[in-house]
């Protein structure tokens, strides 16, 4: 068991990290050799203004229309979000890691604020499983992947709560937790979880656009 811990916690961890870093690096100058190549256009009505003025209000809670029309999802979502972003930065037990491995240390959540935005996650990803399991509109858009990254979102999160918990066996939890985070890390520049780094630039495309050519909000 040590040995398996030592692997996952030492040369796969490295590889996560590596594919992770390159992945987003690959993805950020294939958008920007596709758009250079196919719509260079884009850049002709690019603005500042607009591309905060979007992004500021799409990440306000109820900033825009559609948050204002569903209340219950505006809620689940930016609950989710800020816990799913926030609770592995900021954990103890992460921080103690960073600290060890490289002398870098940063401010803590308590761990039973950590342990609280672990169940967020937990709860919401079960939202938003059962809203794609239910609500027509969802459900026609929804595939197989959909809930393929589900569950590779709230993995690391459930492993985590149980191994914190120690409810059942400690060692394998732990690996499992890492195993996780590292399958999360290695999805994220290849699959929809993109979106966590790409959403910036669509919502400046998309204020940039209504705010220059069609004189109108977004949002």
């Amino acid at each position: 068991m040590h040995d398996i811990y030592s692997f996952v916690s030492g040369p796969l961890a490295w590889v996560a990290f590596i594919a992770f870093f390159a992945g987003i690096m690959y993805r950020l100058i294939d958008m920007i050799v596709q758009v250079i190549k196919k719509e260079p256009f884009i850049f002709t009505y690019m603005s500042l203004k607009y591309s905060l003025r979007s992004i500021i209000h799409w990440i306000t809670p109820f900033g825009t229309l559609n948050w204002r029309r569903n209340p219950i999802l505006t809620i689940v979502t930016f609950a989710f979000h800020i816990s799913l972003i926030l609770s592995p930065i900021f954990l103890l037990s992460h921080v103690t890691l960073w600290d060890e491995a490289w002398n870098i240390s940063w401010w803590t959540l308590p761990d039973g604020v950590a342990d609280i935005m672990a169940l967020i996650v937990i709860a919401g990803s079960l939202f938003f499983l059962i809203r794609r399991l239910t609500q027509r509109e969802v459900k026609f858009v929804t595939s197989t992947s959909d809930y393929v990254i589900l569950a590779i979102v709230a993995a690391p999160f459930v492993t985590g709560f149980l191994a914190y918990h120690q409810f059942f066996g400690y060692p394998i939890f732990v690996i499992l937790h890492i195993l996780a985070g590292e399958i999360m890390l290695v999805a994220i520049p290849f699959t929809r979880l993109s979106h966590m780094i790409f959403s910036l630039f669509t919502r400046a495309y998309m204020g940039s656009e209504f705010g220059v050519i069609r004189k109108s909000k977004d949002y």
